[in-house]
C-alpha cells in the first residue's frame, strides 16, 4: 500500500505536536516534516513533492490561503483553523477537508480517508462515464450505477448524503459507509443523473440531498452527516426558495 507523504505547516507548536502524532497514528500517512514558518514550508514544498498537507489559515507574514495560492503539482490540502469562517475560505481550492480547532482524531481520520479514496481513484483503472449514458439509465428510477475499478456499483438514491466534486472525480458519500464511492465523473453529470426535487447543488464542490439535512445555520451551512458545508451566494437563491417551501404555513 502506497503511503500518502504529509507535510504540517500551522504556527502553534502544540498543533504541529497534535498533528504530528495523529499522522504518526495512521498507517497509510508517511510523516515528512513540519514547519512553524510558512515561508520555510513554501521554500521546502517548491522543492519535494508532498503528498498531502495539512495547512493552518491564520498564521503571521503569509498566511495559509496565499500559501494554498502558491502551490503547483499533486498537492492536496487539508486546512486547519480555530475559526469556522475562516474554513469556509478553503472552497476555492478545492481542499480535500478542512479540521476545526481543537481537532479530534476520528475528524481527522475522516479527512485522511477521503484524501486516500481521491489518490486511490488517481492511481486506479477508473473508467469514464459519460453523462449521457448516467442520465438514460437513471431515467425515473431509485438508484444509478457507477462504474469503479472495473465494476458497476449500485448506488441508492435515498443512501447518498451528499456528492463530492474534485476536478475530473466524484466521491459519493452514502450513509453507513465509511468510505466514499469514487468514479470518474463530473458535477455536472451528477446534476443531471439525481432527481432535482431531492438534491440540489449548493456550492462548486458539493451536491446535497436535501431530506439528509439536518440543520440550516444563520450562515446557510449545512449540517449533513459529520460535514459542514456551506451554501455560496451563486446557489443562494435556489436553496433559499427550497427552504422557504419547507416551512410551516409555506
Amino acid at each position: 500500500m502506497k503511503k500518502l507523504s504529509c507535510v504540517i505547516v500551522d504556527d502553534e507548536p502544540l498543533a504541529v505536536q497534535l498533528l504530528e502524532t495523529f499522522v504518526k497514528r495512521t498507517e497509510f500517512l508517511d510523516y515528512q516534516k513540519a514547519f512553524t514558518d510558512p515561508i520555510e514550508a513554501s521554500a521546502f514544498l517548491a522543492q519535494n513533492k508532498v503528498d498531502l498537507l495539512f495547512l493552518d489559515i491564520q498564521m503571521p507574514d503569509v498566511n495559509g490561503l496565499e500559501l494554498a495560492r502558491s502551490l503547483k503539482g499533486q498537492t492536496k490540502i487539508i486546512f486547519t483553523t480555530a475559526f469556522k469562517e475562516f474554513a469556509f475560505d478553503s472552497y476555492e481550492f478545492a481542499a480535500i477537508d478542512y479540521l476545526l480547532k481543537p481537532i479530534r482524531y476520528a475528524k481527522f481520520l475522516q479527512a485522511v480517508e477521503r484524501a486516500k479514496a481521491w489518490f486511490d481513484a488517481q492511481n486506479s483503472n477508473v473508467e469514464t462515464i459519460t453523462p449521457q449514458n448516467v442520465a438514460e439509465n437513471t431515467n425515473n428510477a431509485d438508484s444509478m450505477f457507477l462504474r469503479v475499478d472495473g465494476e458497476w456499483r449500485k448506488v441508492e438514491f435515498d443512501k447518498i448524503l451528499f456528492v463530492e466534486g474534485m476536478k475530473d472525480y466524484v466521491m459519493f458519500h452514502l450513509e453507513g459507509e465509511r468510505r466514499p464511492v469514487v468514479t470518474h465523473l463530473t458535477m455536472k453529470a451528477v446534476e443531471q443523473s439525481l432527481p432535482n426535487q431531492s438534491f440540489m447543488r449548493v456550492n462548486r464542490s458539493f451536491v446535497v440531498a436535501l431530506d439528509k439535512i439536518r440543520t440550516v445555520d444563520r450562515n446557510l451551512c449545512l449540517y449533513i452527516g459529520d460535514e459542514i458545508i456551506r451554501v455560496t451566494d451563486q446557489y443562494k437563491p435556489a436553496f433559499e426558495s427550497f427552504l422557504n417551501s419547507r416551512m410551516p404555513g409555506k
